[in-house]
């Protein structure tokens, strides 16, 4: 079967599923970096984090099945797609400012709101 018909089938006409899987690729590396300089590599961890980027994707195939059927021409999976990507790149930006590389204060200060905020769910 062509790759191209089963991208189709699975994500419809979802646009930046690409920079979505750059996106988780730059993640992974960076945070395999980031464990091995702070000597925390775990493999267990490691197979948590990639469970979860599959289940980004089996959630963005469920929402596009949701919106064909509820015939919503996009609107829902665009918006998920993107709220993947926000996610994947404020991860990556978190591991580079860990790895030593220097990141603008602004997005620092938000990092670090979100990580509070992160904290004070589990509460």
């Amino acid at each position: 079967m062509n790759l191209q018909v089963v991208h189709a089938y699975l994500f419809g006409s979802v646009k930046y599923i690409d920079l979505l899987s750059i996106l988780m690729l730059l993640d992974i590396i960076t945070g395999v970096l980031k464990a091995v300089k702070n000597k925390s590599l775990r493999s267990r961890t490691a197979w948590y984090g990639y469970a979860r980027k599959i289940g980004v994707f089996v959630a963005i195939i469920a929402v596009n099945i949701i919106d064909v059927i509820m015939g919503l021409g996009g609107a829902v999976v665009y918006t998920t797609v993107l709220f993947y990507i926000a996610n994947e790149t404020l991860s990556v930006v978190e591991n580079l400012s860990e790895l030593g590389v220097k990141v603008p204060q602004i997005v620092m200060d938000k990092l670090h709101v979100m990580q509070n905020d992160k904290g004070d769910e589990g509460k």
